[in-house]
């Protein structure tokens, strides 16, 4: 029986959108459901340990989000365009969203500080511009000074700490997202963690603005995924399989460590080092051969990462945590409360 995008909405007050991140990374609430029976335990971020066991396996995505968006201003006009940077195809030239479209058409240049100026040199089928940036100095060290993050459109309040929209372990450049599961982990946190002998490992997940796009079919099987480069290094697939050999558990911090981990053991029929493409969705139906427990965050109504947590969970008990989690007052997404399940 094919499922609905409907059998994935459920109903939130405005007001428990999280704006701002919680003062202390790990003070963050923490709703564990057991995937066997459904039971569901409130607890803090800080009670993780008591899901943990060692020989246990933590993997994260150490993807650090860029601070892409940027405002330009058109030149002979003063006009202030906004652009958000998708991808980078060469040395000097990006996509880009940008908006108003309109008042970027190609050939078009746009400056934005005295260090860094943009052309616009294509307009795609689908609206995105490629554009050619001219800059002095550092590209990635003037986009730091300049850019601003790309917060979910949810997210109406201005950050005032960028490093709030990176996890503590982020390192790789690359993301237009951040993997919010990761945000509650602190530097003290994942020490002790390592002292209980669960072993952490990583993998690089750069996160699109897919990840944001809603899904516009009925049928979720006709959904079409967007997709995402990751990098699985020899290290990680190492741990994974001695974790696997010796008894523990994989446990998968947040739904891009998880798109990769199952990506790579559905690409070879095992765990290996890896270097690819993703487009992989994960909905009701799919047979999970990689990760045992996962944790992560609470997801937007009908979108394809809370379909995710079903196919791991079960809908119903998905469904049934979710609407559990809004009578309880939890924060939710980005900058919200986490969930386990395991």
């Amino acid at each position: 029986m094919s499922m609905k995008t409907a059998d994935f909405y459920y109903e939130l007050p405005e007001k428990l959108i999280a704006q701002q991140p919680i003062a202390v990374r790990d003070s963050s609430r923490l709703l564990h459901v057991d995937k066997n029976s459904g039971d569901i335990q409130h607890r803090h971020f800080t009670d993780l340990f008591d899901y943990l066991s060692p020989g246990d396996l933590l993997v994260m995505n150490d993807t650090r989000v860029l601070p892409c968006r940027i405002y330009g201003t058109k030149e002979g006009t003063g006009t202030v365009v906004e652009f958000l940077l998708l991808k980078q195809l060469e040395h000097d030239v990006w996509e880009c969203l940008s908006g108003p479209g309109k008042r970027a058409k190609v050939g078009t240049k746009f400056a934005f500080s005295d260090k860094l100026s943009l052309e616009v040199i294509k307009v795609k089928e689908d609206g995105n511009r490629i554009v050619r940036f001219f800059f002095d100095g550092n590209f990635f060290a003037i986009l730091d000074e300049i850019g601003q993050m790309p917060l979910p459109p949810y997210i109406k309040e201005k950050l005032l700490d960028k490093e709030r929209y990176q996890t503590v372990y982020s390192r790789e450049l690359g993301s237009a997202a951040a993997p919010t599961a990761g945000l509650h982990f602190t530097p003290e946190l994942l020490n002790r963690i390592k002292k209980m002998g669960v072993n952490i490992a990583y993998i690089t997940l750069h996160v699109g603005l897919g990840t944001f796009r809603p899904v516009k079919v009925d049928d979720i099987s006709k959904h079409k995924m967007h997709s995402e480069h990751y990098l699985l290094p020899q290290e990680t697939a190492d741990l994974i399989n001695e974790t696997k050999q010796n008894g523990g558990r994989v446990i998968s911090v947040g739904t891009t460590t998880c798109r990769t981990l199952e990506s790579v053991v559905k690409k070879y029929g095992r765990m290996v080092a890896d270097d690819g493409i993703t487009d992989i969705f994960i909905y009701p139906g799919f047979k999970f051969e990689c990760i045992d427990a996962l944790i992560t965050n609470f997801h937007l109504p009908e979108s394809t990462l809370i379909m995710l947590v079903s196919a791991f969970l079960g809908t119903d008990k998905t469904m049934n945590a979710y609407k559990e989690a809004v009578k309880e007052k939890y924060r939710f997404f980005s900058f919200g409360d986490s969930m386990m399940i395991s």
